[in-house]
């Protein structure tokens, strides 16, 4: 027969268990009885007692050892809780500063850190990191002009300390330092510097005015660089200043080519000063040389001359009188017999010497002698008529 034939027969087979033996049931254990199981391992090992299946008193000592055991649980969770809280980690980029009972206590340095929980208090802050911090705005300068200025501030936590307790917002008090420090250097100086090239003393002279604000305020910050952004007129008057710095490029312009023309002029004129002072000098020596040849040889002259007077005085107007003549073409014949100077027209002779050669312009040598001659015959002449015509004169 089946086994969900109906009729009074009863069915072991059934797959679901019902009508079957219930000793045999493989299904699932009942959650209570697992609740109730656990709790009494529980308590016995915390030294209760173990509570009874049967009686009366059974729920009274289920009730009891079930509390026992919340508690077991809650204070293992306290405890593992206090001991998670008693220890934090400090990175290498940071400094934990601790607090006892809100004073102040010390400055923990990176790596694993006890604290006393619910007594001590940490804040970590990062003193490696560079922060950054803007400032912008309109004000006016030493000589009464308003400008606009575009400033970054790059600073970073230096004291730890500082930085969490003695000021409530540093980074606040940051922003009001570097607005007044801004306005005190701006305030200084007037708009030409501060809009060309006084911005870079501008931006030197706020960082270190405004590091003094930090430390006098005791913030804890080092400022590392302050870095102007832009220095600008108001937009209404923009066009005007741009015209005025166009002139002042023209003039900046203007004057290094100057520089460059000087650069080039006065090295020539120093080389040419050079040269004349060298001239000058050579000529100094020159002169002071032969000055002393002159001088050595007027001794010598005047030596000799005591020994022959004459012959000596005789010389020089020789030597002096070929000197005078040695340029020119007229000849001065002087004669013992006349008181006059004989003057012979060798320029004269010469070219009435030439005219009468001038065919015979390729003749050698015995041709020059021969006018040589000829000129020399024509003086000879010239000089014994005029010596008669002398003699004449003075025998009347």
């Amino acid at each position: 027969m089946a086994w969900n034939e109906p009729g009074g027969n009863r069915n072991d087979n059934d797959p679901w268990g019902s009508g079957g033996r219930r000793g045999n049931d493989q299904g699932p254990p009942d959650l209570d009885e697992a609740l109730r199981k656990g709790l009494d391992k529980l308590n016995k090992l915390l030294g209760g007692k173990k509570g009874g299946s049967n009686g009366g008193g059974s729920g009274g000592d289920g009730s009891s050892s079930g509390f026992g055991a919340l508690l077991a649980i809650l204070g293992i969770l306290i405890v593992g809780y206090v001991i998670y809280q008693s220890f934090y980690t400090v990175d290498e980029q940071e400094r934990a500063v601790v607090l006892r009972f809100g004073k102040y206590h010390t400055t923990e340095n990176p790596g694993l850190r006890f604290k006393v929980p619910i007594i001590d208090d940490v804040t970590k802050v990062r003193v490696t990191n560079v922060r950054t911090a803007e400032s912008e705005g309109q004000m006016l300068t030493q000589d009464e002009n308003l400008v606009s200025v575009d400033l970054q501030v790059q600073y970073r936590v230096e004291n730890a300390r500082d930085y969490v307790l003695n000021v409530r917002d540093s980074n606040q008090a940051l922003a009001f330092a570097t607005d007044s420090a801004l306005r005190h250097e701006v305030g200084s100086a007037g708009l030409d510097e501060v809009l060309t090239e006084g911005r870079a003393a501008l931006a030197i002279n706020v960082e270190q005015r405004l590091q003094s604000f930090l430390e006098k305020y005791g913030t804890g910050l080092q400022i590392v660089k302050v870095n102007v952004e832009s220095t600008q007129p108001p937009s209404e008057v923009q066009e005007a200043f741009r015209e005025v710095q166009r002139a002042k490029e023209d003039e900046q312009r203007l004057v290094e080519e100057a520089e460059t023309y000087r650069n080039k002029v006065v090295p020539e004129a120093r080389g040419r000063a050079q040269r004349l002072i060298e001239e000058a000098n050579a000529y100094k020596q020159e002169v002071t040389e032969r000055a002393k040849g002159e001088t050595a040889r007027f001794v010598q002259l005047l030596n000799v001359y005591k020994d022959a007077p004459v012959v000596t005085r005789d010389r020089m107007y020789l030597d002096t009188m070929q000197k005078v003549f040695s340029s020119t073409s007229k000849v001065l014949v002087d004669t013992e017999s006349s008181n006059n100077l004989m003057y012979l027209p060798l320029d004269r002779l010469a070219g009435s010497s030439k005219s009468s050669s001038s065919d015979s312009s390729t003749s050698d040598y015995s041709g020059s002698n021969t006018d040589i001659q000829k000129l020399t015959d024509q003086v000879l002449d010239e000089i014994r008529q005029r010596n008669n015509s002398s003699s004449v004169r003075r025998g009347r």
